[in-house]
């Protein structure tokens, strides 16, 4: 080979690979950013509350290429759950979705976010501040109609134990307050002991043991549990003690396992309360592309008892 063809040949290759050093962050520098969606879930420990994620972030991957979902989970600790928050607000999102475990508790980091000129979408519970939208269900109904439910179920009266969700969490306040107005007005109706159980089933099955130690049989009539783990839990210990006959167990959510236990008849009704996926992710997306969305969305809520079970069977979470 000559000398001009090898001089020719190492000049090209030089220029070759100073182009592709260029051209590196070049394609880097025009590749189009991923608009960043901070979630902050208050807890992960139910079926329900990991549905509002994982169904929420499954939706985003099969229909929104552009968006990338920053998840962080609180672990049923509401001063967790602010740091997740505070560090959510520090990684560039566009939008803070939050699910948030107590009103009080989470509504200074909300205002900030606010306040940083970042909108905030509200899921299920509230906060005591304003937010650029709120979505779910209403609690309160919901509760009330737990309470008519009774009433029609139990018309000689009965007594009745109450499992309440997580104290200072919106959801839980409303679901007592509703089912509290529904059986003011009838004496024969009492609640005779409730509890925290935070949601769990766990802590729902320990109230439980407790409770069969304290009531005798047939000094239980009916059980209202704020959510269907809970009443699950409830169901399984009065069941191994051979208490549960006659005993009318109200749970709410739309589990499976709920659904297929009133089929069984161990468990009376459920109430339907939306795991605001996938219009929390569809929400939160119009919000992020600058679209005008409704301060407040209100998802439907079903009652679900012996009369309408086969309809749902299977289609819960």
């Amino acid at each position: 080979m000559n000398t001009n063809r090898r001089q020719f040949l190492t000049l090209s290759a030089a220029l070759a690979a100073a182009v592709g050093t260029v051209s590196l962050p070049l394609r880097g520098a025009f590749a189009q950013e991923k608009i960043k969606i901070g979630f902050s879930q208050g807890t992960m420990n139910h079926p329900w509350r990991i549905a509002m994620v994982e169904v929420n972030k499954k939706f985003a991957a099969e229909n929104y290429p552009d968006l990338e979902i920053i998840v962080t989970d609180g672990n049923n600790d509401a001063a967790k759950q602010v740091a997740d928050v505070e560090s959510l607000l520090t990684q560039g999102i566009k939008v803070l979705v939050i699910s948030p475990l107590t009103e009080q508790a989470l509504t200074p980091v909300v205002k900030d976010a606010m306040a940083q000129g970042i909108p905030v979408l509200t899921l299920d519970r509230k906060v005591n501040t304003e937010v650029t939208c709120h979505l779910g269900g209403l609690n309160l109904p919901l509760g009330e109609g737990a309470g008519k439910f009774l009433i029609d179920a139990l018309p000689n009266g009965g007594n009745i134990i109450e499992l309440q969700g997580t104290a200072g969490a919106s959801a839980t306040n409303d679901r007592h307050n509703g089912f509290a107005s529904a059986i003011a007005g009838n004496a024969a109706l009492k609640v005779v002991a409730q509890q925290n159980c935070d949601y769990t089933r766990d802590k729902a099955v320990k109230f439980m043991e407790d409770m069969l130690q304290r009531f005798k049989p047939g000094e239980i009539q009916a059980v209202y549990a704020h959510n269907d783990e809970m009443a699950l839990g409830a169901i399984q210990v009065m069941e191994a003690a051979g208490r549960l006959e006659g005993v009318k167990v109200i749970g709410m959510d739309g589990q499976n396992t709920a659904f297929q236990a009133i089929k069984d008849g161990k468990m009376s009704a459920c109430f339907i309360y939306p795991f605001c996926a996938p219009e929390g992710i569809q929400t939160a997306y119009k919000i992020a592309k600058g679209e005008t969305v409704d301060k407040e969305i209100v998802l439907p809520t079903v009652q679900v008892s012996s009369d309408n079970v086969d309809q749902f069977l299977g289609k819960g979470i």
